[in-house]
């Protein structure tokens, strides 16, 4: 008989001349990235938002869906969607990144989703105050996370599961987090969580529970899954790691000029560029941003956009490049309030997690003159 050990498998690295398996590929077939022209919106269109699911779309009907809240709570809740859209309404700007983005390009490879930068995006999200949910409910004495279960079910690792991730109860009484069920102006689409999803600013987007069907209040910290085993940065494969939480800094080019179909190598006419992108960290404000023309040899401060959104929102930049005939690699820095600066060397972990390496776009510039 075959065991969920035998058709899950551990986490594994790619061996030296390993391509990218059939498993990666069907992984990478159901979920999308967000193509990087796209930098050049606010606000991503709904069809461009990157997106991962790690199991099943769930079938969901909105006349007999509810939420539960429930455990280390004075008041046990449950609420259909109605009762849901009669709250308070909030929105929220947010900027979403996947933790694994950037894993395909970390040398040894960790097997699994391929991202390479483009695991990202930015959408408003509307719904109803977690906080205010959870003060009715009104947590007792010694309640120290929450847990978010949603509906959809599977195997990871040879352990079957609901998605399940814990938060510290002080996370989930920020004032931002919403139970959103709209997404840019409109209901919230089948593949991001219909009928309600949790958003939580400033975290890697394991945390943004989809499908939500269950908040339960816990006094002891929660050792579920997606917590304890899976989104964890390890050294080794014994280790238990530190856990994976928030966006750590990173800026986007959006690629100049017009791409090479295959490699997507830009081709850029000679003459002045004005370089743009994207920059944002779940930990600080973005304060610089730093741009090279030259893989990194030499690097130049950029102007950064008016800041008037929440300090987890991208934030726009910009930078004026005299182009000249040659081959060039372009790139982008961030740093944050709180000192971090994106690196020039991986940041390796056997999960591929934060991946933040600078990121490098192939620039041909021609020589029109002979």
């Amino acid at each position: 008989m075959t065991t969920l050990d035998e058709v899950s498998g551990p986490g594994r690295l790619a061996e030296p001349d390993e391509g990218i398996t059939a498993e990666e590929l069907q992984l990478a077939a159901r979920n999308h990235a967000m193509p990087l022209e796209a930098l050049r919106y606010d606000v991503t269109p709904l069809g461009l938002h990157y997106l991962l699911i790690h199991y099943d779309i769930p079938d969901i009907s909105p006349d007999t869906f509810r939420l539960e809240i429930d455990g280390r709570v004075g008041r046990p809740l449950s609420l259909d969607l109605a009762e849901l859209r009669q709250r308070p309404r909030i929105t929220q700007r947010v900027t979403l990144e996947c933790a694994g983005n950037g894993r395909a390009l970390l040398t040894p490879r960790p097997v699994s989703q391929p991202w390479l930068v483009e695991a990202v995006g930015t959408a408003e999200w509307t719904g109803c105050s977690l906080a205010d949910l959870l003060r009715d409910a009104g947590p007792v004495d010694g309640a120290v996370e929450v847990v978010f279960t949603g509906a959809d079910h599977g195997v990871e690792r040879g352990v079957e599961q609901d998605y399940q991730r814990g938060l510290p109860l002080a996370e989930a009484l920020r004032a931002d987090a919403v139970l959103a069920y709209e997404m840019n102006g409109g209901p919230l689409p089948p593949q991001h969580g219909y009928p309600l999803r949790l958003v939580i600013p400033g975290w890697y987007g394991m945390a943004h529970v989809k499908w939500l069907r269950q908040i339960t209040v816990v006094d002891t910290p929660f050792t579920g899954f997606q917590n304890d085993v899976a989104y964890r940065y390890r050294q080794e494969a014994g280790e238990y790691g530190d856990p994976v939480t928030r966006m750590r800094p990173r800026a986007l080019v959006r690629p100049p000029g017009f791409p090479d179909f295959m490699s997507r190598v830009r081709v850029q006419p000679a003459g002045p560029v004005r370089i743009t992108g994207r920059a944002w960290s779940g930990e600080a404000p973005v304060t610089r941003v730093e741009v090279t023309v030259d893989g990194g040899t030499t690097w130049a401060d950029a102007t950064l956009g008016v800041d008037t959104t929440a300090p987890w929102v991208w934030r726009s930049w910009t930078f004026d490049w005299a182009a000249t005939p040659g081959r060039y690699v372009l790139g982008a820095r961030a740093t944050d309030a709180s000192g971090q600066q994106q690196p020039v060397d991986q940041p390796w972990n056997r999960g591929g997690f934060a991946n933040n390496l600078v990121q490098r776009v192939e620039v041909v510039v021609p020589d029109q003159s002979t």
